[in-house]
C-alpha cells in the first residue's frame, strides 16, 4: 500500500514491507505465502493490507519461509506500534516528565 503524507510520513507497517519488498517482487499471491507458513490465508492478507500486525508466531514462521529473522519482523512491528502510539498520544506525551527530574524538583521544593 502506499503510505500517505500529511505533513510527515506515517510509521511503515510490516504489512507493507512485506507486499513491497517480498510479496510483489516475487510475484507471489498472499493465499501461496500462507500455505507456505502453515497459516490461514487471511493472515497474511490483513498483515499485507495491513490490517493486522505480526505476531511472534508469524515473525517465526515469515522469517523461515522468507529466509529473514523472526526478529526482523517483530522489530517492524515494535517499531510501527511505538511510532504510532508517539503520533496518537503526542500532545500528552510532551506534558510527561522524566520520574528523576520530577523527583528532584520535589525534593528542592521540600
Amino acid at each position: 500500500m502506499v503510505r500517505k503524507i500529511i505533513g510527515v510520513l506515517p510509521p511503515i507497517h510490516p504489512g507493507e514491507v512485506l507486499w513491497e519488498e517480498f510479496l510483489q517482487p516475487m510475484n507471489m499471491a498472499a493465499g501461496r505465502l500462507a500455505k507456505a507458513c502453515g497459516v490461514p490465508r487471511t493472515r497474511v492478507e490483513r498483515i499485507a493490507g495491513e490490517k493486522l500486525g505480526i505476531t511472534g508466531d508469524t515473525a517465526v514462521r515469515l522469517g523461515k519461509v522468507l529466509g529473514t529473522t523472526p526478529e526482523f519482523w517483530m522489530n517492524l512491528q515494535s517499531h510501527y506500534e511505538v511510532e504510532t502510539a508517539k503520533l496518537v498520544i503526542g500532545l500528552a506525551l510532551e506534558k510527561i516528565s522524566q520520574l528523576d527530574k520530577v523527583l528532584r524538583a520535589e525534593k528542592r521544593a521540600a
